[in-house]
């Protein structure tokens, strides 16, 4: 009888683990799926950025009356966004500690092989 009753709990331990796999592997597709249509967003919205900078350079150049200075505002516009982005990102990784719970847990470890030592 316990003979039986294991094989039952094998059998539905297997059938759990095949309808995980199954779930598993439908939700990795799902994902990567989304995931591919985010990529593809991210591209559409650089070329949306690319062709307004360049709609903007040749307005700025016509009303200039030369092209080449409307591609420099327009360069020094992206420059200063660059700029900010950077200074904000160098900001809040500065920020970030490396697993403070993680670390002060490393550096108790020395005196508790310590400790054990001395109760031998």
């Amino acid at each position: 009888m316990v003979g039986d009753l294991m094989q039952d709990v094998s059998a539905l331990m297997r059938d759990e683990i095949a309808l995980a796999k199954a779930e598993g592997i439908e939700q990795a597709k799902r994902a990567g799926k989304g995931a591919g249509m985010l990529g593809g967003a991210g591209y559409a919205g650089h070329l949306v950025v690319l062709f307004l900078s360049l709609t903007l350079m040749f307005v700025l150049g016509g009303l200039l009356d030369h092209l080449g200075w409307g591609a420099l505002i327009v360069a020094i516009i992206w420059a200063v966004v660059a700029l900010v982005l950077f200074l904000q990102g160098r900001k809040a990784l500065k920020q970030v500690e490396p697993m403070p719970e993680t670390v002060d847990s490393v550096k108790h470890i020395p005196d508790a092989l310590h400790t054990k030592e001395e109760n031998r």
